[in-house]
């Protein structure tokens, strides 16, 4: 794979995070975490991080704009331009068409969404495994509710790129089967 451009989709808890470091460890591609981005802008004090801390001390999600723009920022940073493990973002129809553009800029697309898949209840008892105060069944069953209702539109939008992996299992095997679906696609 001479480039791979991807974005890493699944329900709170199919492991996002962990796949996406260990994704791009393996291909040599930096992992974007729009957690991450939000963080080191407020942390800098960037003009987009004191617009995001607006949005934030208002109670508020933070606009589209702003975390487009954290996001268009950081795609133009020299470590991209052999590719990237998005997570986290886009989580919507505008976002995904805002990353389009972005990347059309520098004829570039997207070469896979992968799609983590795990049961609810699978995910639920991650979830309560963490002992975190605020996971409690109901919350996390609502936030599996939540993702399913933002996500399927995304998720058809991108049925072209799209690539589902079976994220229950050791995440060694887990990291193998995306890295197995990548490789098929390109």
């Amino acid at each position: 794979m001479s480039s791979v451009r991807v974005v890493l989709v699944g329900p709170p808890g199919a492991g996002k995070g962990t796949q996406a470091v260990r994704l791009a460890e393996s291909l040599g591609v930096p992992h974007i975490s729009t957690g991450d981005l939000f963080r080191e802008n407020l942390k800098q004090r960037t003009e987009l991080g004191l617009a995001a801390q607006r949005f934030m001390d208002a109670g508020e999600l933070v606009s589209d704009e702003v975390t487009v723009g954290m996001v268009a920022q950081r795609l133009t940073e020299a470590d991209t331009e052999k590719g990237f493990i998005l997570d986290g973002f886009p989580r919507t129809v505008a976002q995904a068409d805002s990353l389009a553009e972005i990347l059309a800029k520098d004829d570039h697309e997207l070469d896979a969404v992968v799609a983590l898949e795990v049961p609810e209840d699978v995910v639920v008892a991650r979830l309560l495994g963490r002992g975190r105060g605020d996971d409690t069944e109901d919350v996390i069953r609502r936030r599996q509710q939540v993702y399913r209702d933002e996500t399927h539109p995304l998720l058809e939008h991108y049925k072209s790129r799209l690539v589902t992996v079976n994220a229950v299992g050791e995440v060694e095997e887990i990291t193998e089967r995306v890295l197995e679906a990548l490789r098929a696609r390109t």
